[in-house]
């Protein structure tokens, strides 16, 4: 069984608020068959601290528009690694030197690849947004 519809959307929409903040290396893995704690993982990298907070902040904010409140958060003080527990999802936002030293994708490198819409990745003048 794969990744329900509910958690494929909620991973979407905290990659486009991550993308806003100009997170990069934006993915998301369908987990759902490796482990049952959740469904989709969502990993976002950030430049520095504040990028990590701000990348969170936006998650966050978008989230609860649509009435989703995280269950835990991890990580908040250092801003080194984030991580937001949304029951269905789970947000990892990380600096680039965890994300490298880590490579938690790479423990899921067998799950699925959740397709994100294009202008996740794309920079924000290309999608018409000024800067």
């Amino acid at each position: 069984m794969s990744a329900t519809e509910a958690a494929k959307n909620l991973a979407i929409e905290a990659a486009l608020a991550a993308s806003d903040k100009l997170a990069t290396e934006i993915i998301a893995i369908d987990v759902s068959e490796a482990i049952a704690i959740t469904e989709v993982f969502l990993m976002a990298t950030g430049a520095n601290e504040p990028q990590v907070k701000a990348i969170v902040d936006a998650v966050e904010e978008r989230l609860r528009k649509i009435g989703e409140k995280p269950l835990r958060r991890e990580g908040e003080q250092q801003a080194r690694w984030v991580l937001l527990d949304y029951g269905d999802i789970v947000v990892h936002v990380q600096v680039a030197e965890e994300r490298i030293h880590y490579a938690i994708e790479r423990l899921w490198k067998d799950c699925p690849v959740i397709e994100l819409p294009a202008e996740v990745h794309l920079p924000r003048e290309v999608q018409g947004v000024p800067e």
